[in-house]
């Protein structure tokens, strides 16, 4: 666990790189009026089509230099580079499934990826080794090697990228390879600042598993740090759903007459849903772990899940507050507040870690997302003012961080279901007495 964690924390670098905000910059370009969009589709894919090609051939030349500077084998560096190449070439054909509102196909074709990679993964670690054991002269003896479990992680993603990309072909067989080269410099110097934004992130996501490594944390801590981050998913999952649909919308709905108005309301509800959302996991977590985490070797880590719970709300939040930085073309403050965020990150782990392991990590990532959500509503509202309903939003979340705190860290409580459910039930009626007259409008409605 932790040696698959510290590889792919590398690998998310790789591919912030190789989309360098291609993506955000497609959904400006694809909904502005005076662009034509088949030109904005023709034009991206080509640039990230040969772009990934290029970085194909060049990793494949210096993957043994890779190999020795990153201290982890050459096949394992092999398999990353198709990996990655694989997954750039599908960035605009999803994009473009996002901008053209098709989300059941785009979800098909996400669910076919994990679910190939999954199938897979089941197979070769836990299913082929027993066909091996049963049958030693047998063909599944033949592909079954002793102690390469990570490379057989790695041959499932490859699989499930290669399907992935096979099901997008007709995306690149159907445009016209068309390269307008005045839109892609226009497209290129508003998303090359979103391309440092994206790496901060990096930092502030993933590069704790790194540095816990660099400074000698033993493997087992940070394979059990990495699998008590399991839990916090169900944020992540409904922050990055959002985001997926959030992005387009935004865009599209710019010019509206009461596009602020419409923004301060999607975010408050966000924070409404959001809130529940991260308080059902954090009073709920020790019933989670029995599902995600069942080996009790790992649940030593379980002291994090609140933190990074509570970080992922933060970045979704901070999600729905950098939209004027986008809208206004100012991506160059966004790329600020990342940087920001990313040194926040750095400092604390570096400080922090020695003394506190990877819950210094934890403490880093929710101070960095903290702060970005902080900075980015005081820039906002002086560059692109938006009326958020402040005191009910911040009511709700400082609703929520008492709550989840009362019912993870006092003892009697955590193991008290009854008392939290009353708990979560009193925070449900707070939100309905707050937002009643709104219910009773849309019921009204219907």
């Amino acid at each position: 666990m932790g040696e698959v964690s510290v590889i792919f924390a590398y690998l998310v670098f790789f591919n912030v790189v190789l989309s360098y905000g291609m993506e955000t910059s497609f959904f400006r370009f694809y909904n502005a009026e005076e662009n034509d969009k088949k030109s904005v589709i023709s034009t991206s894919t080509i640039s990230l089509f040969w772009s990934s090609i290029g970085f194909l051939v060049l990793g494949l030349l210096f993957r043994n230099t890779l190999a020795n500077w990153s201290d982890i084998k050459v096949e394992y560096i092999t398999y990353t580079i198709w990996i990655l190449t694989l997954d750039a070439l599908a960035i605009i054909p999803f994009s473009k499934l996002r901008a053209e509102r098709k989300p059941i196909k785009y979800a098909a074709i996400k669910i076919g990826n994990v679910s190939i990679s999954l199938v897979l993964t089941l197979f070769f670690l836990a299913i082929l080794p027993k066909l091996a054991a049963e049958n030693p002269d047998g063909i599944f003896s033949m592909i079954y090697f002793r102690n390469y479990e990570i490379g057989y992680i790695f041959i499932s993603f490859i699989a499930a990228s290669l399907g992935t990309f096979l099901v997008l072909i007709p995306n690149y067989t159907k445009i016209s390879w068309h390269f307008d080269a005045a839109l892609w410099k226009r497209m290129m110097k508003y998303g090359f600042p979103i391309l440092f934004a994206g790496i901060a992130f990096a930092v502030n996501e993933h590069f704790d598993k790194i540095l816990l490594d660099w400074l000698h944390v033993p493997m087992s801590e940070i394979g059990a740090y990495s699998a008590c981050y399991k839990i916090g998913m169900f944020m992540v999952l409904f922050r990055t759903a959002y985001t997926l649909g959030i992005e387009p919308f935004f865009f599209s709905h710019a010019s509206n007459e009461n596009a602020q108005q419409t923004y301060a309301t999607i975010t408050k509800y966000f924070v409404i849903f959001g809130s529940f959302i991260c308080l059902f996991v954090i009073v709920f977590a020790d019933l989670l772990k029995q599902v995600l985490v069942p080996n009790a070797n790992y649940w030593d880590a379980m002291k994090v899940v609140p933190l990074i719970v509570l970080a992922n709300f933060f970045l979704g939040i901070y999600t729905n507050l950098s939209v004027w930085y986008k809208l206004i073309d100012k991506t160059k403050i966004g790329a600020y507040i990342s940087l920001i965020g990313a040194a926040i990150t750095l400092i604390l782990n570096w400080l922090l870690i020695p003394t506190m392991s990877y819950y210094g990590s934890a403490i880093a990532t929710i101070a960095a997302y903290g702060s970005m959500m902080i900075i980015s509503y005081k820039l906002g509202q002086k560059y692109y003012p938006i009326p958020y309903d402040f005191n009910r939003i911040f009511s709700y979340l400082g609703l929520t961080i008492l709550l989840s705190a009362i019912s993870f860290y006092i003892p009697y409580l955590r193991e008290n279901y009854l008392v939290k459910i009353v708990l979560l039930a009193l925070f449900l009626y707070f939100i309905y007495y707050s937002e009643k007259e709104t219910l009773l409008r849309i019921i009204k409605r219907k």
